[in-house]
This record gives structure tokens, C-alpha cells and sequence, in this order.
């Protein structure tokens, strides 16, 4: 059986099927306490997680404790007027011939994604095989970027309605995974998203520009936007174009 359904005749991502009322009774984000923890336990039914996603909690498996649920604060987020596009980034994006797709190989990138070796990985096979499923619901969806037939990096998350909230990355060459954050910026809020959610800032992303807001702010935004239809386009692209798309100070003349 085939892990992805036929893309739709407009070439655009599929609207979420609907799931069923949660069997759990999620709290809100709001609840969390001061390491973002809000509960322990449930379950990574589709209902769960669509229910979780859309109140502003994500699962985060950690050994040896039930499955723990997370809302951050303060929260990282990434809009198209806050990214920053370096001066070797825009080298890639303009030289490397790659081009972007979104969906073609939703379950390459996550089986990429967690595949971290000796670093080890929160992406456990009930976790993938979870996103999975969303995916094929139309919750879930990847952006891969290719070097002709190679898969060279790719970024998966999940969507709720002009909230996009990025699970995981991966590389295989050098600024892929870069690529596909910026691929993912581009045709989401092209398509009428808002708001790139990365959870929690690091070093790395915040380097992409990637910013701090309280949490309040970003349930608040999340509560405004979850209810609309936002679909992407699935079509190959050259990410050279996304060149022309962003705006840097750093790129070269």
C-alpha cells in the first residue's frame, strides 16, 4: 500500500480529513509549568495528536518516563519578514542546481530524520509511524530537496490551518536542511500561512532567524489561524528562485 494517496488535481496539498473528538481531555498550553511540561501519558492517536496540535502541546519522548507533553516558553517562531538568509546560503541557493517538492517522500524524510546514529534520536518507530498516519489524513507534510534523483535534506511538521509547526530536519549535503526551512517558509506563507512554529530556539536557528515570543502570544495567534484552509503547491521548484523571494542584507551583489 502506498504510504502517500494521489495528490489532488490542482496540485496542491490535500485539506485534512477530519478525525474524531480526542478520547483524552488535553489541557491547554497554557497550563504548562516552568519547563513547558503540561502532562504525562496518552496516546498518539490521530485524534490525540491533531487535538494536542491544535491547543499548542507537542509530544516529546523521553526514556524511561511516560510520553510527555510540551508547550515552551517562551516559543520559537519564524515568519518571512524575521528570516535571515546568509551570504553562503544565498551562494547555495543560487549555484547547487537543487530543486524542492513538497510531499513526495513524506516517509523518506522522517525515516532521514531519525536516523541520527550515535547522537540517537527522539523519533521513536511509534512516533514515525504516527506522522505517518497524520500524514496520510493530510495533518503532516514534508518539503525534500533534491540534488537530481538524491534526496539531499528535507524538513516534516505538521499543519494547522496557517500554523505550521516543524517536527524534524535533515542534511546530506552541506545548507540542505537550511534549504528546506526556507523552501518551507516560501510556499507556506505564499499559500497564505502565517507563522513558522520550531518549538524551541537553538543556536542554529536562531542564526536563521528564528525569534523568542512569550507563549501566550503564540496560543493567541494559534487560536486565530487553526480554523483556515492553507494548501500548498507540490510541484517541483528550483530553489534558485528563492533567491528573488527573501530578503537579505547578506546576500551577495
Amino acid at each position: 500500500m502506498p504510504t502517500t494517496p494521489a495528490a489532488p488535481a490542482d496540485g496542491r496539498t490535500r485539506v485534512p480529513r477530519s478525525v474524531p473528538p480526542s478520547v483524552w481531555a488535553l489541557p491547554g498550553g497554557e497550563t504548562a509549568d516552568a519547563d513547558g511540561l503540561v502532562g504525562l501519558g496518552a496516546d498518539l492517536a490521530p485524534a490525540t495528536l491533531v487535538d494536542a496540535y491544535r491547543r499548542g502541546i507537542f509530544p516529546w519522548p523521553h526514556p524511561g518516563l511516560q510520553l510527555p507533553w510540551f508547550c515552551p516558553d517562551p516559543r520559537g517562531v519564524l515568519t518571512l519578514d524575521t528570516l535571515h538568509v546568509s551570504r553562503s546560503l544565498a551562494r547555495t541557493l543560487r549555484r547547487s542546481g537543487w530543486t524542492a517538492t513538497v510531499d513526495r517522500a513524506t516517509d523518506a524524510v522522517l525515516a532521514a530524520c531519525a536516523d541520527r546514529g550515535a547522537e540517537g534520536t527522539w523519533i521513536t518507530a511509534q512516533m514515525r509511524a504516527a506522522y505517518l498516519q497524520l500524514h496520510r489524513l493530510g495533518w503532516v507534510h514534508s518539503v525534500e530537496v533534491w540534488d537530481g534523483a538524491a534526496l539531499v535534506g528535507g524538513i516534516y511538521g505538521v499543519q494547522v490551518g496557517g500554523v505550521f509547526t516543524g517536527e524534524s530536519m535533515f542534511h546530506r549535503a552541506d545548507d540542505a536542511s537550511k534549504v528546506a526551512l526556507v523552501e518551507l517558509l516560501a510556499r507556506f506563507t505564499g499559500a497564505g500561512g502565517v507563522l513558522l512554529d520550531v518549538q524551541l530556539q537553538t543556536p542554529h536557528l536562531a542564526s536563521l532567524g528564528v525569534r523568542e515570543v512569550p507563549r501566550a502570544h503564540f496560543l493567541a495567534w494559534l487560536a486565530e489561524q487553526r480554523d483556515r484552509t492553507v494548501r500548498m503547491p507540490l510541484a517541483a521548484q528550483e530553489v534558485s528562485r528563492l533567491v528573488g523571494l527573501v530578503r537579505s542584507p547578506q546576500q551577495d551583489s
